[in-house]
């Protein structure tokens, strides 16, 4: 994560660690996650990818959701 930051804003790694807070890294795992997000769909040809859930974890979600 350091590296990243340092990489993205032109710091060396020990600027990051004097200049940064926590709220920089919250905004950089956000950004990393939409980027990869974005990687995986161009690679899925532009299809949205699908949560990777077990079959398992369906029936307990329709399950749950039947009470309500």
């Amino acid at each position: 994560m350091i590296d990243n930051l340092a990489k993205r804003y032109g710091l060396l790694p020990h600027d990051v660690l004097n200049k940064c807070n926590t709220f920089d890294l919250y905004i950089m795992d956000a950004s990393m996650s939409f980027e990869n997000y974005h990687h995986k769909k161009a690679m899925n040809n532009g299809k949205p990818i699908a949560p990777d859930y077990t079959t398992e974890e369906l029936l307990e979600m329709l399950n749950k959701n039947k009470g309500q």
